[in-house]
C-alpha cells in the first residue's frame, strides 16, 4: 500500500507537524488543549495520529502557534481533510473494532514486523478455518455472517505478506500455542502445514519456543514490535500490545526497548527456523495420521 494513500500515516504525518509547531511556540500539551478547551487526551490522540481531525480544529490550532506561513497552513489543512478519508478496511467497519484500525493502518506501512505469541498463532499466519474457530470461540455471541465478514477481513489483511515489497517479518510461537486444539484435528494439521509453508518464504523467519526452556520474558503475554524507515512520521519503533477490550501503543524509546530485549531474548531461545520446520512437520504429520474425527465432536 502505498503510504500516500493511507490515512494512518496522512495522521501521523500531521500530528507530528502539530506536535513539531507546538513545542516550536513553547506551550505544553495541557497547555495547548486548556487554550483549545479540549481536554488533553484529545490533543494526544491527535498528534499520535490515532484519530482524524477536522480542518477547522487544525486551522485553530495552527493560529494558537502563531503560524503564518501561508503554504505549511494549506498543506496542513489539505492533510486534515485527506486524513479523514477512509482505509479499505472500512468496509469492514460493521465487525471491525474502533480500536484495531490504527494497528491495520500501521501494519502495511512497517518495514519489519516481529510477532511474539504465546496462546494462539499470529493473526498474519492464520487458516481461514482456524480464524474461523477463534472467533466462533469469542466471549460474547457472534453471528455467523460475523464471522464470515471478520474472516474475511483477517485473510485479506494477509496481502501485505505477498505484495512486490513485503516487510521482513520475524515470528516466535510458543509451543503451547501448537498444541492447543482449536477446530479440529483438520485446521489443526493444515494450520501446521500452513505455518511450515510461510516459513519457506525467504522474508519470514518463524521460530517455535519449546516448554523446556522453562521461564521466559515472553510469559507475562504476546506482543508484537513495528518498526518503520520514515521514522520523520513514525518513531522508528512502536509496540502493540492487544487483550480483550484495548489495545496499547508504546512508542516511548526506553519502553520500546524493554520489548526489543525482551524478543531477542525470546528467538535466542527459541528452535532454529530449521528446527521448528521439522517439529511443524513432525506434529502436521502426527495430527493428520491421526485424523478420524475433530477433537471438538
Amino acid at each position: 500500500m502505498a503510504a500516500g494513500y493511507n490515512p494512518t500515516v496522512r495522521r501521523r504525518r500531521l500530528g507530528v507537524e502539530l506536535r513539531r509547531l507546538r513545542e516550536h511556540a513553547g506551550l505544553t500539551g495541557e497547555e495547548a488543549a486548556e487554550r483549545m478547551s479540549w481536554s488533553g487526551s484529545k490533543l494526544s490522540r491527535i498528534e499520535r495520529g490515532q484519530v482524524a481531525t477536522n480542518s477547522d480544529d487544525v486551522r485553530d490550532l495552527l493560529e494558537l502557534y502563531e503560524v503564518t506561513d501561508p503554504g505549511l497552513r494549506q498543506s496542513l489543512i489539505m492533510l486534515a481533510r485527506e486524513s479523514r478519508r477512509r482505509g479499505w478496511w472500512h468496509v469492514y467497519g460493521d465487525v471491525l473494532p474502533e480500536r484495531f484500525e490504527v494497528y491495520l493502518g500501521l501494519e502495511p506501512e512497517a518495514s519489519t514486523l516481529r510477532f511474539y505469541q504465546n496462546q494462539i498463532v499470529p493473526g498474519l499466519f492464520q487458516t481461514e478455518a482456524y480464524a474461523r474457530a477463534l472467533l466462533q470461540s469469542h466471549v460474547a455471541p457472534v453471528e455467523p455472517s460475523e464471522v464470515d465478514r471478520r474472516a474475511e477481513l483477517r485473510i485479506r489483511r494477509q496481502e501485505v505478506l505477498f505484495r512486490e515489497d513485503p516487510p521482513d517479518v520475524w515470528v516466535v510461537i510458543d509451543e503451547a500455542a501448537l498444541h492447543r486444539p482449536i477446530g479440529g484435528k483438520k485446521v489443526t494439521a493444515d494450520q501446521f502445514l500452513h505455518l511450515i509453508e510461510m516459513g519457506d518464504k525467504p522474508h519470514i523467519t518463524l521460530q517455535v519456543l519449546p516448554f523446556d526452556r522453562g521461564a521466559h520474558p515472553g510469559v507475562n503475554g504476546s506482543f508484537d514490535i513495528l518498526e518503520f524507515t520514515e521514522s520523520d512520521i513514525y518513531a522508528p519503533r512502536l509496540v502493540h500490545v492487544e487483550n480483550l477490550t484495548s489495545s496499547l501503543y508504546i512508542e516511548k524509546a526506553k519502553e520500546v526497548r524493554f520489548y526489543t530485549v525482551a524478543f531477542e531474548h525470546l528467538r535466542t531461545a527459541a528452535l532454529h527456523p530449521m528446527e521448528t520446520r521439522e517439529l511443524l512437520t513432525e506434529l502436521e504429520q502426527r495430527v493428520r495420521s491421526g485424523e478420524t474425527e475433530d477433537v471438538n465432536d
